[in-house]
């Protein structure tokens, strides 16, 4: 997906990146339907705990409005596949809260697709492949 970003008068076509994140915090606490009824998702509670994991706060400082998110669901210890459950495109970015809002294309979705590594709350940026397709086909 190709956004036009203006500035100045000046407009250039930029990239959408694609992100895939997670929904369980804990491994056991889903909020999902959270995410989805309020417009919105989040990878870490300031409020719970003040300290962002670094690899964390790097990632999450790289999406971009327009960037697309697929959020997956692991199926079980030493499975090589994961489920992806709802996909979006952000509209906002709160880095205060840790929080990026989004317009929910699709939601209710039970995509098994391989894991790829994608063990933890926040992974991507991801370069065009077919497996990238499979995540994120509407």
């Amino acid at each position: 997906m190709t956004k036009t970003i203006s500035t100045a008068g000046v407009s250039a076509e930029v990239q959408s990146q694609y992100w895939i994140v997670g929904a369980m915090f804990g491994g056991k606490d889903d909020c999902l339907d959270d995410f989805l009824t309020r417009g919105y998702w989040y990878c870490w509670d300031p409020k719970i705990n003040p300290e962002v994991p670094p690899s964390v706060a790097d990632l999450f400082r790289q999406i971009k409005v327009g960037d697309r998110l697929a959020v997956k669901k692991m199926l079980g210890q030493g499975s090589s596949s994961m489920e992806v459950r709802a996909l979006g495109i952000v509209t906002d970015i709160d880095l205060n809260e840790w929080r990026v809002y989004v317009k929910w294309l699709v939601s209710k979705m039970e995509r098994e697709v391989p894991i790829k590594g994608c063990m933890g709350s926040i992974h991507g940026p991801f370069a065009q492949s077919d497996w990238r397709a499979s995540v994120f086909q509407i």
